[in-house]
């Protein structure tokens, strides 16, 4: 019976950890201001639309 204790405790602490993390996520993508978000997204195309760059490029 101890162990189904012990179980239950892991899984409440997971589900603590993944709500600390999923909180600490939501902050740091809130802090950007809209002008940022822009910028990063506009980056962000023009690296996706040249050739030969971006994650499926050749090494």
């Amino acid at each position: 019976m101890r162990w189904w204790k012990v179980l239950g405790l892991a899984g409440l602490a997971g589900v603590a950890a993944t709500g600390v993390v999923v909180a600490r996520a939501e902050r740091r993508r809130r802090a950007y201001t809209p002008e940022e978000i822009r910028a990063r997204l506009r980056d962000r195309h023009a690296e996706a639309s040249t050739p030969g760059t971006g994650p499926d490029a050749p090494a």
